[in-house]
């Protein structure tokens, strides 16, 4: 009944993308909460987000406006001069000739005319005393002098909040401050009935037990909030490439400055203003600062960079000129405060739970209080001194006001949904040492609930780490993987054939061959690219050479979609050639004539097709990439406007790249199967590559289906049902096939879905899933920005420990409430009979606080930050329709409870007669007894709530230290309060054998909750 209850009220908060309607309904059904400061802490702010929303509108407007200005007005003001700068003198004496807010105005306003009035970018780079051919001098007094005048490339960020921050908010807690004004009245009644210190007590007691309170959960709460401010600076971790000294070297965007020449690639993101300096097809998303959906084209005609932008497509290289809050991305990010993460499913199911077990408490509150008053009516009546009343009924009366509110106290499980956070949080830290870095909260808890994974193939099941080790050039197939083979197959080639090779290899390529700090050669670039130029290395070709003996006319980078690269050259000896690169199969249909044995060309014809797709298939059998390298001869007149030719290429020949399966990737698919998670590949490559890897890394089985992304994609709806359950490759896929695929399994097949992605084009299935998880190696900063997850070390078994870490959240968090539901019951139970059974309630308000803090905050420490165990990975998944509350839990809450207040009423009615208590502070050490037995019941159902379901409840108990910490501190403290705080928590010191029972009857929970577990549910 709960779980539909919850389903139909707080069910509708999805892990992603949930409506600001529905986020705000189940505020509304929040609406009288304790402490709504701490409650709602770690939900989205929706008005600060709307009023973030409303800023970024307004910002975006401006800075559309103002580029559409100048683009306007550039064309009215050819024949003006821009006004006259004046050259403030500390920029002089720092040796540069423009200021931070003219170059700021320049980039920003987009102008042109005052840009070419400063000499251009060249003219820009002069006056900031860099090259722009090998950047800053890496001096370290010229860049502090650098950093002094232009500032440094970091955003205003908010100040942290500090521990009476949370101290404060604790205090916010509505029932906290009633028995604070409780404790006030009954230390003033006390104090005058009895004098000081004996008056004092109760209310001092009540004080001190609400400061324990407070400060235990603002530790908490603070230690939190550090773990989220250390995740907060991972997150922020960018590198780009950077030229300086003349060598290319990554370096953290917060350490650029105006003069630095940064490269850019396909998905980065533009870390500061600048200028464009060359670079081919470079197209940039300006949407996130303008609001525009249409790409812009960045060329030498618009040089223009804005920080916070996009790279879509192609590669540039940039001049920086404006960082930090001068750029319009820092002003931006000052004034918006994002107004915190989307709160995640569990929150919102266990604030349901919180706010349904918070009216019952209400309820037994307000009974309780009219019980508790009614009896001391009745005896007042009994004795006819209803009419005069002393200060001790008014203390009375006060008391039993402390414990109705204490109930409430108790009752309203206040830290679950904090307990949700913790648990987060605390496997959030974890995964990140794990290699894992969790962006999205929500996603940690939707990992748990996976049922299947569709992952890349190049990078996350293999290495990423490739070398050419076998060639076909000329129709001749050569092993290359020693280093004699290259230079034997140098021999055996025409000088024409490796001559157009070695132009093909060096110049249709996204990489490049540099000299490192030490001297050193270092090829820079993708995986598929270094191997490549490697290759073309050992050949004895001479990549600067190559690269200056001909002009790039024009280049068309690689993307998914067409699976190819193309580049036009102009000859030295004048014409032009186009080389193009790619995926086997599609660059070989794109040819029709080949260069044969003798260097010659020679059409293509069907046996040459049949030899050159063996070899292909061949190579793809042996799990080895296949590219293969083709040219053409273009006619005078191509303009560099024009697309490149995609037919009538000559075939030089097809490479085998060797690409090994990651360690451990086996036997991470071989855990997820039997944790009951499909494991499907999803890749660009051949389809016998696909194949041949998906085998040796188990996840291609002789039931399982391998399909191609072309066929995919023509199948209907219906077919595609049936297919997708047994699909377990899908190759040569587009972006758009894996989205397509997760949408289907999402929606059709009501799967959990997990994707890797790394590329830009990756990001709308990152979104769409459930977990999105990107690389963090091969990664574009794209890519990052839609994912959930990034993988920092690019492994595949990386993703089966967050999984791990996700039920490990899942589970820490069902026990924490089965155990906190248990207190709960209890408690409500039992002052709730014995207040109206025998008129007088058995825990008072300061036993009852402590109580609270047991379950709530320590408990909450306890449990939810259980490390995860391989056991977790042979249960199955919980999936998209799994009950939070199960019936497994119900059962052990209920007889557990039914256990404990069997016990506590046995002890209540016979307990006097079984322990011989006689004379005046009977009542007190009975009282002490129950309170003392009551927590010893807690204590050991927190070990019978470490499993659910498993009877050994001590396996791996001396892994979690913070579990072995509190349970050591609520006995410690327990026996400190029994016996030497007994006048500010109304107990008595017991005697051995009432220790005895009492942690005998603790203890005996534990078999009971052993014997429960066998019941079948």
């Amino acid at each position: 009944m709960m779980e539909s209850y919850l389903n139909d009220n707080f069910g509708e908060v999805k892990p992603k993308h949930s409506s600001e309607e529905v986020l705000q309904r189940w505020r509304n059904l929040c609406s009288v909460v304790k402490n709504p400061k701490r409650r709602f802490r770690f939900t989205a702010n929706l008005p600060k987000r709307n009023e973030a929303a409303a800023m970024r509108r307004t910002n975006q407007e401006k800075l559309r406006i103002a580029v559409l200005v100048s683009k306007a007005a550039f064309q009215f003001i050819q024949g003006v001069q821009p006004s006259d700068y004046t050259v403030p003198e500390e920029v002089k004496a720092a040796g540069f000739q423009i200021c931070g807010d003219e170059l700021g105005s320049i980039v920003e306003g987009h102008e042109k005319k005052k840009l070419e009035f400063y000499g251009g970018v060249a003219g820009i780079a002069e006056k900031l005393s860099t090259s722009i051919n090998d950047g800053l001098s890496t001096d370290v007094d010229l860049l502090n002098r650098r950093r002094e005048i232009y500032g440094i490339n970091k955003f205003t960020e908010s100040v942290g909040r500090s521990f009476w921050v949370f101290v404060w908010e604790a205090l916010q807690d509505m029932t906290l401050m009633i028995l604070g004004v409780c404790s006030f009245v009954s230390l003033i009644v006390g104090i005058i009935m009895e004098g000081w210190p004996k008056g004092a007590h109760d209310g001092l007691g009540i004080v001190a037990s609400i400061l324990l309170v407070v400060f235990v959960t603002a530790i908490s709460d603070y230690r939190q909030s550090l773990q989220f401010k250390d995740l907060d600076k991972e997150k922020k971790k960018i590198a780009i490439q950077v030229t300086r000294n003349g060598y290319r070297q990554k370096m953290s965007i917060y350490d650029l400055l105006p003069g630095d020449i940064v490269h850019l690639a396909i998905g980065d993101q533009v870390p500061a203003d600048g200028l464009f300096v060359s670079g081919f097809s470079v197209l940039i998303d300006e949407s996130s600062l303008t609001g525009e959906s249409e790409p812009v084209v960045a060329s030498a005609e618009n040089p223009f960079l804005l920080s916070g932008t996009k790279v879509q497509d192609g590669s540039c290289k940039m001049l920086v000129t404006t960082v930090g809050m001068r750029t319009q991305w820092g002003k931006l990010m000052a004034t918006l405060s994002e107004g915190g993460d989307d709160e995640t499913p569990l929150q919102v199911k266990l604030n349901g739970v919180a706010t349904i077990i918070g009216k019952i408490g209400l309820f037994f509150a307000v009974v309780t209080f009219a019980v508790l008053v009614q009896g001391l009516l009745n005896r007042k009546w009994q004795e006819g001194t209803h009419w005069s009343w002393s200060g001790d009924d008014a203390l009375e009366m006060l008391e039993f006001f402390a414990v109705s509110v204490t109930i409430v106290v108790v009752a309203v499980p206040e830290g679950l949904p904090l307990a949700v956070t913790l648990s987060l949080a605390f496997a959030m830290k974890k995964m990140m040492n794990d290699k894992a870095l969790v962006r999205h909260l929500a996603a940690c808890e939707t990992m748990g609930s996976a049922t299947s994974i569709c992952s890349d193939k190049t990078g996350t099941l293999t290495t990423n780490h490739m070398t050419v080790v076998k060639s076909c050039i000329c129709m001749n197939v050569k092993e290359v993987s020693k280093p004699n083979d290259a230079s034997s197959l140098c021999s055996e080639l025409p000088d024409s054939a490796v001559k157009l090779l070695l132009q093909s290899i060096f110049n249709n390529t996204g990489g490049e061959v540099v000299v490192n700090k030490d001297g050193k050669f270092e090829i820079l670039g993708t995986p598929t690219d270094t191997a490549l130029l490697e290759f073309g290395l050992s050949l004895g070709g001479d990549f600067q050479v190559e690269r200056q003996a001909s002009k790039l006319v024009k280049v068309e980078p690689f993307n998914s979609v067409k699976k190819r690269m193309g580049v036009v050259l102009e000859l030295p000896e004048g014409g032009l050639r186009a080389h193009c690169k790619g995926a086997s199969e599609i660059v070989l249909a794109a040819c029709d004539k080949v260069i044969n044995a003798n260097g010659e060309i020679v059409p293509l014809d069907e046996a040459s097709i049949n030899h050159l797709q063996v070899t292909i298939d061949q190579f793809a059998s042996e799990a080895l990439r296949t590219l293969c390298l083709a040219f053409m001869e273009l006619e005078i007149g191509f303009s560099a406007k024009n697309p490149i030719p995609v037919s009538g290429y000559t075939c030089i020949g097809v490479v085998g790249i060797k690409d090994p399966v990651r360690p451990g990737v086996k036997e991470s698919v071989a855990v997820c199967r039997s944790a009951g998670i499909t494991v499907r590949m999803v890749t660009g490559d051949n389809i016998n590559t696909a194949k041949a890897i998906a085998r040796e890394c188990g996840i291609l089985t002789d039931d399982g289906i391998a399909i191609e992304g072309p066929v995919f994609r023509e199948k209907s709806p219906e077919e595609m049902s049936e297919l997708i359950p047994k699909l377990q490759v899908m190759a040569r896929s587009s972006p758009l096939d894996k989205h397509t695929l997760v949408k289907h399994l999402r929606t059709s097949l009501g799967e959990v879905v997990a994707v890797t992605g790394d590329g830009t084009n990756d990001a709308p299935a990152l979104h769409e899933a459930d977990i999105g998880l990107a690389m963090g190696i091969a990664g574009t900063e794209v890519a990052k920005e839609s994912a959930d997850v990034i993988i920092l070390d690019d492994n595949f078994s990386t993703i089966v420990t967050v999984a791990k870490w996700g039920r490990s959240v899942y589970i820490n968090i069902q026990k924490f409430v089965q155990f906190q539901l248990t207190v709960n019951v209890v408690a409500l139970i039992v002052n709730f009979s014995s207040a109206c059974l025998t008129g007088n309630a058995p825990l008072t308000a300061v036993q009852l606080l402590w109580v609270n803090m047991i379950m709530d905050t320590l408990g909450a420490l306890a449990l939810a930050t259980e490390p995860p165990n391989n056991d977790l990975m042979k249960r199955s998944p919980v999936g998209r329709k799994g009950n939070f509350i199960s019936n497994v839990m119900w059962r052990n809450i209920l007889g557990q409870s039914v256990y404990q207040f069997v016990v506590i009423w046995l002890l209540q009615t016979r307990g006097k007669a079984v322990f011989r208590l006689e004379g005046p502070d009977s009542d007190l050490i009975l009282n002490t007894l129950i309170f003392n037995t009551f927590v010893f019941c807690q204590v050991f159902n927190e070990v019978s709530s470490r499993e659910m379901e498993e009877i050994n409840v001590f396996k791996g108990i001396l892994d979690n230290y913070v579990f072995v910490v509190v349970l050591s501190a609520t006995a410690f403290f327990q026996i400190i309060i029994v016996e030497f705080l007994g006048t500010f928590a109304n107990t008595s010191p017991l005697t051995l054998s009432q220790w005895f029972v009492s942690v005998v009857v603790g203890f005996l929970g534990m078999p009971i909750a052993a014997g429960l577990k066998m019941i079948p549910v």
